[in-house]
């Protein structure tokens, strides 16, 4: 059963045209200089920086401070996340991409950092976790790229048993698909997993690690994942409308880390979550 995951923002789904529109939007109802767009997109980070950071520095730019400050930063995280779902871009070409793959008989999974919720409620609302085995959520998992323990548990819930995940790693046949160097690549490499980055234009930032290939855009990432390995034997589809898990466990947070909650799974102490997410802020 090889394995393929990706990450969420700016890989399969596009945050940052999400993230534009959410903030022309917010600059107009400001009566802000179209200027300031720039300025927040920096601020942003691509979605690393914490919206704690992101509007304390906004509200403070634009001359909001004290307890003002602290109440409006709430109400603006939340009207920030419903607008990101809302907002969600999963474009046609990733999509086919992805069945691409399972009519290949690669079995998908998502690895992101971030809040359960809201990352769980992006997935959901571009219709990715009908075409995935399973996600991994960094926050319900108790564990973010790049420690190796959130792909295991991808892995896990994707259904690949840990003799069955060596054997993949040892065969060249787990993969990972990030845009972010730091999270996705040296995450996949400590893993043990063969990888491709997104470029997005940019020329690869690191000298310490290097990903396996790279790609343009993540249709080009799968077609190479797929040339590059001979074709396995083709898996069934899910069955129409058949979700990714998690359910109702995005909202038991109180559970203890390292617990299993799914009767699917049965193995060692936290290894068995369903749909865990990683990106810090997104």
């Amino acid at each position: 059963m090889p394995l393929l995951l990706f990450d969420l923002d700016n890989t399969l789904i596009d945050r940052d045209r999400a993230f534009r529109a959410w903030t022309a939007d917010f600059i107009a109802e400001r009566r802000l200089p179209e200027s300031e767009l720039d300025w927040l997109a920096t601020l942003d980070g691509g979605g690393y920086v914490t919206r704690q950071v992101f509007f304390r520095a906004a509200l403070t730019r634009y001359g909001v401070t004290g307890r003002a400050r602290e109440e409006q930063m709430a109400e603006l995280t939340a009207q920030y996340r419903e607008a990101m779902v809302e907002r969600v871009c999963f474009p046609g070409e990733n999509r086919e991409a992805l069945l691409a793959a399972r009519r290949a008989g690669w079995t998908l999974g998502v690895v992101t950092n971030g809040d359960t919720a809201h990352q769980s409620a992006k997935i959901a609302a571009a219709g990715i976790d009908e075409l995935v085995e399973a996600y991994v959520v960094s926050e319900e998992a108790g564990h973010e790229k790049p420690d190796p323990e959130i792909f295991r548990i991808a892995a896990l819930r994707c259904g690949l048993d840990d003799e069955e995940l060596s054997e993949r790693l040892a065969d060249g046949t787990a993969w990972m698909v990030g845009d972010h160097a730091p999270a996705d690549i040296a995450g996949a490499r400590v893993a043990g997993l063969d990888s491709v980055w997104l470029r997005h234009r940019r020329p690869w930032p690191q000298v310490t690690f290097h990903p396996t290939l790279m790609a343009d855009a993540l249709p080009e990432a799968v077609r190479l994942v797929l040339e590059r390995q001979p074709q396995p034997q083709s898996r069934r589809p899910l069955r129409p409308g058949t979700p990714a898990q998690p359910s109702e466990r995005d909202h038991q947070r109180e559970r203890p880390t390292g617990t299993n909650p799914s009767p699917r799974y049965s193995g060692s102490p936290g290894a068995v979550a369903v749909n865990v997410a990683t990106r810090p802020a997104s």
